[in-house]
């Protein structure tokens, strides 16, 4: 199956170093090393659920606030 995934730079590096120093594909780097996460991973290490969040009064988050953005809620909160 062909999906589309974002992977940090230097992480992607170095799976396809290892792709290469094992003589094989990108994608059975990839297979192998989700195989091994998704096999080996305890129970106590699963993730723990993100709670909801409620607001005391109001209409909630300000407009145009994106609570996923760290820089851009930084910057809001800096605003007057």
């Amino acid at each position: 199956m062909r999906t589309t995934v974002s992977i940090e730079d230097t992480l992607l590096q170095k799976a396809r170093e290892a792709s290469i120093r094992r003589g094989c594909t990108l994608s059975e780097v990839v297979e192998d090393a989700l195989r091994v996460v998704l096999v080996s991973q305890p129970k106590s290490m699963a993730r723990i659920p993100v709670p909801r969040w409620t607001t005391c009064s109001g209409d909630g988050v300000r407009a145009g606030v994106d609570l996923n953005h760290s820089s851009a809620l930084l910057e809001a909160m800096d605003e007057p």
